[in-house]
């Protein structure tokens, strides 16, 4: 085909020749209107113009000719042509070709040949011949292709050429051999093998300018609000000495959100990811391996499950619905219908107004409640050694991960108690503390007032420095800080048999032993100015009114939170996989 194309071509431009042929001088007279008279200088200026013209027209159409030619040629010779370009329908592989996963090579693989489909993370030509590529299957595992010409021709200097212009993060499939390299890798999790590349084809193409590169989506995010702003172009510079500056920009939040792909495929939102993901893991077997069922309570209700109004309200055929914004009604229900110790995963909803890096409308809660034995502490040290043993499997698991969000966010270890050495102070030794050795501000503040999120920190910064641990547990809140269903402390009914966990001087649980009795949550209620016939409350305390409940304590822990501040992030938002804002339905 390539042949024929150039045939046509030339007899084009031999036809473009003949027709740009200077015309005889009687015929340009004539032209002119003079009969048998030599031509005018003025007609033989003209002649001599349009000459020149279609001789250069005829030379461009002979170059252009005997390009196409070239091409041809080139095609012709290339016998690599099948083994690389977009990937089709007539797209084949060798048949002993073995797809694998990266971090699951070894050294059985040495010298065969194998499939990966990955996406190309970088690339890098050297010379005309060789070409060296990054290849990223998941998450951080990556390693390095090779792709250079050689004698048999199955690998061209053509396909090395269009192997090393394939847009970065493009998706491709890839056929080669596992060889080791000459030195280990540095620049890719795996360091002791690279991949001799034999075929390379796209199967998803990037377009040739990313929205966001993979070396911004890695930098440190610079800030955190959903205003609609400029994207921040400010370029960060290095200052230890010896370093070169960093000229990868950075970017805020809301571009790493808008551009969500880029957003997910970096290596620190994996990491976070991953971290994450073992918490959940954690959090259910601890439970799951003490007697605690699964279950799962509904996202819709039809009244505010709390009587306040920091709820998302919608249309349910005709009626007004709500989501939910805590399962711990529907916890309580499970105690009462028999069960004896339950936990949820899910989702929470609060509508507050609260643009900071602390809150969103939407989190994941992991929630609990158990029947009461003797003591509501039982239930406390439950979830004490629940989130301890979380700890400890992050530090067991996920030692990577951690070191990698560190390398993006920096922050001091989170510190945890000894074993026999955990914090559990009351409310008021914690008040007392912040009197004694606390800022200023803190000298008089009450035993039975709440605390602000500023008396958090600065509580939070004492207990650190005195006792050595981020994590720490504050008891017997007072019963105006406490909401209507909280069982007071019979010995002192100023104080309720509440807690609150901390987590790096913020809180990330709150919990402890609810009123069990219809008659007792009723007065509880009017006493907190509750009407106990209300919709949604009146149907609550019916239920401790169909048979008798057991008395029960219970929490809820915020998993963003948990996952945020363990980490020293400087938001939850990038705790979360789609963090929901005031400001932000997408994506």
């Amino acid at each position: 085909m390539a042949e024929s194309t150039t045939k046509d071509e030339i007899s084009l431009v031999e036809a473009q020749a003949q027709a740009s042929t200077p015309a005889p001088a009687a015929d340009a007279a004539a032209a002119d209107g003079e009969e048998g008279a030599g031509p005018s200088k003025k007609a033989a200026k003209k002649a001599e113009a349009k000459a020149k013209k279609e001789a250069e027209k005829a030379r461009r159409a002979a170059e252009r000719a005997a390009q196409l030619a070239a091409t041809a040629a080139a095609q012709a010779e290339d016998h690599a042509v099948d083994n690389y370009g977009q990937e089709t329908h007539d797209t084949k592989l060798s048949p002993d070709v073995t797809l694998i996963s990266l971090k699951n090579l070894g050294e059985e693989h040495l010298g065969k040949k194998v499939e990966l489909r990955a996406w190309v993370q970088n690339s890098r030509m050297q010379g005309a011949k060789m070409a060296f590529l990054e290849l990223r299957e998941e998450g951080t595992w990556a390693i390095q292709g090779v792709v250079a010409v050689n004698a048999e021709g199955t690998v061209s200097k053509q396909m090395v050429k269009w192997i090393g212009s394939v847009n970065l993060e493009s998706f491709v499939v890839v056929e080669a051999t596992v060889e080791k390299p000459l030195e280990p890798v540095k620049s890719t999790r795996v360091q002791n093998y690279e991949l001799h590349i034999t075929k390379l084809f796209v199967v998803a193409a990037a377009p040739p300018v990313l929205g966001m590169t993979l070396a911004t989506a890695n930098k440190a995010v610079t800030n955190f609000s959903d205003e609609d702003t400029p994207v921040e172009e400010a370029v960060e510079k290095l200052t230890i000495e010896g370093q070169q500056p960093d000229t990868v920009p950075a970017a805020t939040m809301m571009t790493h959100l808008n551009q969500i792909v880029m957003h997910k495929r970096s290596a620190v939102q994996t990491a976070i990811a991953d971290i994450r993901v073992e918490v959940k893991h954690a959090f259910r077997d601890y439970l799951r391996a003490r007697g605690f069922k699964e279950f799962e309570p509904p996202c819709l209700i039809g009244a505010a499950s709390e009587g306040g109004s920091n709820v998302f309200g919608l249309k349910y055929f005709g009626a007004d619905a709500f989501l939910a914004q805590s399962p711990q009604f529907y916890k309580q229900i499970e105690i009462a219908g028999g069960r004896k110790r339950v936990f949820s995963v899910g989702p929470v909803f609060r509508a507050e107004n609260s643009n900071t890096p602390r809150h969103m409308t939407e989190f994941t809660g992991l929630d609990l409640e158990a029947e009461i034995v003797h003591d509501y502490h039982e239930v406390m040290l439950i979830l004490e050694g629940c989130l301890l043993n979380i700890f400890k499997v992050l530090e067991e698991r996920c030692a990577r991960e951690i070191e990698l969000v560190r390398s993006v966010y920096p922050s001091e270890p989170f510190l945890v108690p000894k074993e026999g050495e955990e914090v559990r102070l009351t409310f008021a030794e914690g008040q007392k503390l912040l009197r004694e050795e606390g800022p200023e501000e803190y000298r008089n503040v009450s035993d039975f007032e709440d605390m602000s999120t500023p008396q958090e920190k600065a509580l939070g910064a004492l207990i650190r420095k005195k006792y050595k641990t981020d994590f720490y547990i504050l008891d017997k809140f007072p019963a105006e800080a406490r909401p209507f269903y909280a069982k007071e402390d019979p010995a002192d009914r100023k104080v309720t048999n509440s807690y609150d966990f901390f987590m790096r001087q913020q809180e990330i649980l709150s919990g402890g032993q609810r009123i069990n009795d219809a008659s007792e949550l009723s007065e509880r209620c009017r006493t907190k100015g509750v009407d106990p016939e209300s919709p949604g409350i009146k149907e609550y305390i019916d239920i401790f009114r169909q048979a008798g409940v057991p008395p029960h304590a219970g929490g809820g822990i915020g998993l963003d939170r948990v996952v945020a501040w363990y980490l020293g992030l400087p938001s939850v938002h990038l705790a979360a996989y789609y963090p929901r804002t005031p400001k932000r339905l997408t994506p």
